[in-house]
C-alpha cells in the first residue's frame, strides 16, 4: 500500500471546498485537511500573495479524477 506522503500531488476533487489544492496538499503530505485549509485563511490576514498563490496553484497543480 502506498503511504500518504508517497502519493502524486493532485488537487482532491472528492473533498474540495473551492478547488481542491488543500486537500490535495494536506492528502499529498498527511496533514490534516481541515487544518491546512484553516491556516490558508488565517494566513490571508497577513499581507503577501497567498490568494494568488492559490488560484497559482490550482491552475498548475492537476485534477485527481480517480475520486469521481
Amino acid at each position: 500500500m502506498t503511504s500518504p506522503a508517497r502519493l502524486p500531488l493532485r488537487r482532491d476533487t472528492s473533498h474540495r471546498v473551492v478547488a481542491g489544492v488543500c486537500a490535495g496538499i494536506a492528502r499529498r503530505y498527511g496533514i490534516s485537511r481541515s487544518g491546512l485549509r484553516l491556516a490558508f485563511v488565517l494566513s490571508c490576514i497577513l499581507p503577501g500573495p497567498q490568494v494568488v498563490a492559490y488560484l497559482l496553484l490550482w491552475i498548475v497543480i492537476p485534477a485527481d479524477t480517480r475520486g469521481r
